[in-house]
């Protein structure tokens, strides 16, 4: 197996909590939010891995730390092997280049006063230098691949539907040729049939490319899709990690299950029995003890709440490669 082209290890995001008007008068310091609370994630070159849960989960922000929008209260991430962290400067905006960054809503990436081209090739100003003519014809191939008309290029956002918006932003992060583009929830702001072409046009890229994606969703049709591999976060933690046909054939822990018991089918015959979570998403500031899922969890028990579970490998009966493991995060882990 190759070297991965992303390694997270430990990563860790806490945001300082806004002080409440009691808070101000006491002197009382609210708890932080634990957006993320230890994430080991891998990826390799050319793959595809999803990660998935409910909004609020801390998804995102572990997306947003990968590319260097927010700042990690602790961990580490390595791309191509170089630690994101010890980097400074000049050093740090080169290896950004090898990442890029597609965002959920294409008209608010855009600049609305910058027409489609220019803002495809702002990246290679930025990086290459010289004017927006010396980089038309590059930027004019990358609009051809990814659906749109190089006479579009002096189009501005708002003459553009959303899902051509959405190939602008994939084709500005292709400018540079990254090995690495992490997706957050790309298609979720799209019509159905827009969403698969999208998508389509999204393996078409990593086939022709060998690009490597971070494919932020909470839709698990979606996902499954498009991965390799699948990662569930809940509450900041990752609860279940694995490969596709592991994740979506035999799903181990209670809240993937539940995840996956929402999914609509159309199957003929299909009587998947629908997993009611009970109670609401717990609060980041303030996590339950022991395991984060144990207080909507269906099959929870007195150990659940005493005792934090860990990722660990487990059987699941699926044939996969040996370079794939299955991990839960469930002192009982459902056959």
């Amino acid at each position: 197996m190759s070297a991965p082209i992303l390694k997270v290890s430990g990563l860790v995001r806490h945001f300082e909590a806004r002080a409440s008007v009691l808070d101000r008068f006491t002197g009382r310091r609210s708890a932080p939010v634990r957006a993320v609370d230890g994430v080991d994630l891998t990826i390799a070159p050319g793959e595809t891995l999803g990660l998935v849960g409910e909004s609020g989960c801390g998804k995102s922000t572990v997306g947003r730390m990968i590319v260097g929008l927010t700042r990690p209260s602790a961990g580490k991430i390595f791309v191509q092997d170089k630690d994101v962290g010890a980097l400074d400067g000049e050093s740090v905006r080169l290896l950004r280049r090898h990442v890029q960054f597609v965002f959920q809503d294409p008209y608010a990436s855009l600049n609305p006063r910058m027409r489609a081209g220019e803002a495809i090739g702002e990246p290679l100003r930025n990086f290459e230098g010289g004017s927006a003519d010396r980089h038309r014809p590059e930027v004019e191939r990358l609009m051809q691949r990814v659906g749109l008309r190089p006479d579009q290029y002096d189009r501005y956002p708002h003459e553009f539907s959303g899902g051509q918006r959405q190939r602008i932003g994939i084709a500005r992060a292709l400018a540079l040729q990254p090995g690495l583009i992490v997706l957050d929830e790309p298609v979720s702001a799209l019509d159905v049939s827009v969403q698969a072409q999208v998508l389509n046009l999204l393996v078409d890229l990593q086939d022709e490319l060998g690009l490597a994606y971070l494919f932020i969703a909470h839709d698990l049709a979606v996902v499954e899709h498009i991965s390799h591999r699948v990662a569930v976060m809940y509450l900041g933690r990752i609860v279940e990690y694995g490969s596709r046909e592991h994740v979506f054939s035999r799903p181990r822990h209670p809240y993937t299950r539940a995840l996956l018991s929402a999914v609509p089918s159309i199957e003929s015959g299909s009587k998947s029995q629908r997993v009611i979570l009970r109670g609401e998403l717990p609060s980041p500031a303030n996590p339950p003890p022991g395991c984060r899922f144990s207080t909507r969890c269906p099959i929870a028990r007195p150990e659940c709440s005493a005792t934090e579970p860990q990722l660990r490998v487990i059987g699941s009966g699926v044939a996969v490669p040996t370079e794939s493991p299955h991990q839960v995060a469930c002192h009982f882990p459902e056959d």
